[in-house]
């Protein structure tokens, strides 16, 4: 491992770790596009049904369901921690995800 300037990192070993996973991380075309939209300031909203399944909705900042978005890419996403909910609210996109997601061009 690579040494560590004093003082400035409490764990240099955990902090090495997430720097060489953030780098070997590949990301699907899929998670890319959900994640590219939440960056634009979209949100993930989870609720559940009359029949106490679990669903999650993907919206643009405009408030367009981007349709495409399931439970297992959602879990995918989670488990990565590209994305995360606050105080209950909606989920967003964290400083990780913005670092995996690749820049693309705004077709607007």
């Amino acid at each position: 491992e690579p040494a560590c300037p004093i003082g400035m990192f409490p764990d240099c070993a955990r902090f090495f770790r997430e720097i060489r996973t953030l780098l070997q991380m590949d990301l699907s075309r899929a998670e890319q596009r959900i994640l590219h939209l939440l960056a634009q300031g979209g949100r993930i909203e989870k609720r559940r049904d009359e029949n106490c399944e679990l669903i999650v909705e993907c919206f643009s900042r405009d408030g367009w369901r981007y349709p495409h978005l399931d439970l297992l890419l959602f879990r995918k996403l989670k488990r990565k921690r590209t994305i995360a909910s606050r105080e209950g609210g909606p989920y967003r996109i964290t400083r990780r995800g913005l670092f995996l997601v690749r820049s693309q061009l705004d077709n607007r």
